[in-house]
């Protein structure tokens, strides 16, 4: 029998205890924004610790000004260096009376369809998700007796409150997490079939704009019509943003954005996601973006622009007849590609500038700047990935984009020179953030299969 055919089977005889260390740690309620969580966090942290050395790393929990980070190290073993990242805190439960059972007692349930999910806080995201990692090592030191490649994990304790000390614990340590390659198991699949590796993340520029026009909030009846309206003015300017044809007007603003390459397009078309399906379970019909590109393009690989939220004048119950004197709003740019973060945050302040008149004042406010991460379609882990995980769910691996963004995937870019490889197994109904968070027991069984495929394919090159 083969290495890799020995290690499936083991995973396969072993999924019940796999499923049993799982909940082991989603007992520990290690919600990582309320401070009464905090002893939590630091059991949490000792329990991946534990884990690690039961199956042969030095692991250590490294403090930080915040929640520790768990450190493990394997080496001794040939093939490129990776840096497995994951984490161990979970989102608060509220609202607590909508869980079906209490959110840190993991269970077992069947769906009318007939799927097994795990239901509890974290099932999914992260400690779920990061267990499929550790446990597809556990299974090849019971197999072989060694790890198929040098592993270093990174789990941290921060993700869910922002990773805040994450990042200066990496700069603080970049020499020691240069390695060849991070892996990241914090994503999703396409759908229940098909499974998916997200080779860009797009990065964020929120700014914060106001306008200052009179010195007060004025009568209307006396100052309409010759008063500058700061709210109407805001509303001009920011509506000129786009075209008719829902292209983004700032200048330079594509600069760095690369059309998708030919194949790679043809299988995001494949995946058919229509209008329909996405937009009519939200009430809406027809998507606002860019009109030559595919929905699937303009939420995933194509940068956007939007008006989070618009401030002043009166908002209270009933009339106040005034125009007001300032206005301001809330707006935030998704990036991909090359696109350079101060630069998009420049140019949209020139943007505004050059619409304000003299007699105005305009002030800007900065709430973070993050680049996207952009994984080459060559890249030689991308193509071993994408070739076993279709071998082992049976449908192929799409290389698809995400909206959102995993901040500290920019460091790993960024400050250690790693590119990122993202594969997930998360469901569009798996509620994460939400009461009842669960993951598919197929996916969970399946995404241990899956890592194992993956390190074996990546420790033969």
């Amino acid at each position: 029998m083969k290495t890799l055919d020995a290690v499936l089977d083991r995973i396969d005889k072993d999924i019940d205890q796999s499923v049993e260390r799982l909940f082991a740690l989603l007992r520990i309620a290690s919600v990582s924004t309320d401070p009464a969580f905090k002893d939590q966090c630091r059991i949490a942290a000792e329990h991946v610790a534990a884990d690690l050395k039961s199956i042969g790393f030095e692991a250590t929990v490294r403090p930080t000004a915040g929640h520790p980070v768990v450190v493990g190290k394997s080496n001794g073993v040939a093939g490129p260096r990776v840096l497995f990242y994951g984490h161990y805190d979970v989102q608060p439960v509220d609202p607590l009376n909508l869980w079906k059972t209490p959110p840190f007692e993991p269970r077992i349930e069947t769906l009318p369809d007939g799927r097994k999910i795990i239901v509890a806080r974290g099932a999914c995201d992260d400690k779920g998700q990061a267990m499929t990692f550790i446990e597809a090592c556990r299974a090849f030191k019971a197999v072989t007796g060694k790890l198929p490649l040098p592993i270093t994990m990174m789990i941290e304790g921060e993700e869910e409150c922002g990773s805040k000390n994450l990042f200066g614990f990496v700069r603080d340590n970049a020499a020691e997490f240069k390695l060849d390659l991070a892996l990241v198991c914090d994503t999703a699949m396409w759908d229940q079939k098909t499974p998916a590796v997200t080779t860009s993340l797009r990065g964020l520029v929120y700014e914060d704009v106001k306008i200052t026009c009179a010195d007060r909030d004025l009568h209307s009846g006396v100052f309409g019509g010759a008063a500058q309206n700061p709210l109407r003015l805001l509303s001009q300017i920011l509506g000129e943003m786009w075209d008719d044809k829902g292209r983004v007007t700032i200048p330079g603003f594509y600069q760095g954005v690369k059309d998708l390459p030919a194949d790679i397009k043809a299988d995001l078309k494949g995946l058919d996601l229509t209008a329909e399906k996405f937009l009519g379970p939200i009430g809406l019909k027809k998507p606002a973006g860019e009109q030559d590109r595919m929905l699937i393009e303009q939420i995933t690989t194509r940068p956007t622009a939007e008006i989070n939220g618009i401030i002043g004048g009166y908002t209270g119950e009933g009339a106040k007849t005034v125009i007001p004197g300032e206005a301001s709003a809330k707006v935030s740019f998704r990036l991909v590609g090359e696109q350079n973060p101060e630069n998009i945050r420049d140019a949209f302040r020139t943007f505004v500038r050059t619409r304000v008149p003299a007699d105005c004042k305009v002030e800007f406010g900065n709430f973070g700047l993050a680049p996207p991460i952009q994984l080459s379609f060559d890249n030689p882990a991308l193509t071993k990935a994408r070739t076993v995980l279709g071998e082992e769910w049976g449908h192929k691996a799409v290389a698809v984009g995400a909206g959102g963004s995993i901040p500290i995937v920019a460091d790993f870019k960024n400050v250690l020179g790693m590119d990122s490889l993202l594969v997930g197994f998360a469901l569009d109904d798996d509620r994460v953030h939400s009461p009842n968070e669960k993951f598919d027991l197929k996916c969970y069984h399946k995404g241990i299969r899956s890592w194992a495929r993956i390190l074996d394919a990546l420790s033969a090159s």
